[in-house]
């Protein structure tokens, strides 16, 4: 089985992709993967998107393209399948992808977009708090005992750079612009699958599971 699964940031995604790897037993494979497994293999690509990240610039579009092209074409791919995360983010990747497949004889299954409405994926990531000592996640919003101590060691609790209102609108913006093209193409390729992931982690896997056929 081969899918690909999106989602705006904080949907829960992370979580469900390891539920997906563990129960159908297909490869689950990110961007950083990609980078990470070409960078080590010493590829000509791995190299070039290695000499952007050490700048802390991203990584251009033609370099991505260039590692998924070679991540997908690995013997593994066929003979498991895989669960792609983090790219296409474009619809110029999007088609890429499709380019991509064709060439390798591959063809995806179904697109999973675990949706979350905007106001529920702010109060998640805004509210979020991470323990300074045994890195557990909590959320104050969802929480109210929640406050300023881990639960769990006594640790004590922040909010993440990232998890500030301004940089989550920011990043939920940018995903709209980028990425309902995205949902769009393969809507129209009928192999598009919504599921509600303002529910329980296991009530969301239950209705991937549904959607998928099971």
């Amino acid at each position: 089985m081969n899918l690909l699964i999106m989602g705006r940031p904080g949907a829960g995604k992370g979580t469900q992709a390891e539920y997906i790897k563990e129960y159908y037993k297909v490869l689950h494979i990110s961007t950083g993967d990609m980078f990470r497994k070409a960078i080590a293999d010493g590829t000509k690509l791995g190299l070039e998107a290695k000499s952007y990240m050490d700048k802390g610039a991203l990584v251009p579009d033609s370099v991505t393209i260039g590692v998924v092209r070679e991540r997908l074409s690995c013997a593994d791919v066929k003979e498991q399948g895989f669960l792609l995360d983090g790219f296409p983010r474009t619809l110029e990747q999007a088609e890429a992808l499709t380019e991509i497949l064709k060439d390798n004889n591959l063809k995806l299954d179904a697109v999973l977009d675990v949706n979350v409405d905007v106001d529920v994926i702010t109060k998640r990531m805004v509210g979020r708090r991470v323990c300074k000592e045994c890195k557990k996640t909590y959320n104050i919003v969802f929480d109210k005992s929640i406050k300023d101590k881990c639960p769990s060691c006594g640790g004590d609790l922040y909010q993440r750079t990232d998890d500030n209102e301004e940089t989550v609108v920011n990043r939920l913006n940018v995903y709209e612009k980028q990425t309902a093209p995205v949902l769009n193409y393969y809507a129209k390729q009928n192999i598009l699958k919504t599921v509600n992931g303002d529910q329980s982690v296991d009530k969301v896997f239950s209705d991937i599971k549904s959607v998928l056929g099971e």
